[in-house]
């Protein structure tokens, strides 16, 4: 049987700090991100409907709530771990729909962008979100 390290467990005094800032870093592009979504729902569907995505109203809606509720867990750290996962699929479902056309300038440096964020997000599925979350607050 194995066991899951914890940053706390980590030898390092000041993880606890380390953990949120990066919890702030990945959150941060998802909270912006999910906001403007939800904000300009028209020109969202719009684009979605360009790209061929089914019902672009319902689909813009849905992926602003997740990219927005999905990112404030992961900011305050409540039920980090399940919404670590879900922004994980999430950012390489988006990147399969929207970032394999190497053709359009910029899909390269994207595809490599959120693999980086769904190894850091896979990172904090693992961990936890650390003592300085509400999941510490609540014992989780």
């Amino acid at each position: 049987m194995s066991t899951i390290p914890s940053a706390a467990g980590s030898g390092v005094t000041n993880a606890p700090v380390v953990v949120l800032a990066g919890r702030v870093l990945l959150s941060i592009l998802f909270i912006i991100a999910g906001f403007g979504k939800l904000t300009s729902l028209a020109g969202t569907a719009g684009f979605f409907g360009s790209i061929g995505l089914p019902l672009p109203m319902v689909t813009a809606i849905v992926v602003g709530l997740v990219e927005l509720l999905g990112g404030l867990a992961v900011l305050f750290g409540f039920k980090t771990r399940i919404a670590a996962i879900v922004l994980a699929v999430f950012t390489l479902a988006a990147t399969a729909i929207a970032h394999l056309d190497f053709s359009q300038a910029g899909n390269a440096l994207m595809l490599q962008k959120n693999l980086a964020i769904t190894g850091g997000f896979l990172l904090l599925a693992v961990l936890g979100a650390d003592s300085l979350s509400i999941d510490s607050r609540l014992g989780d």
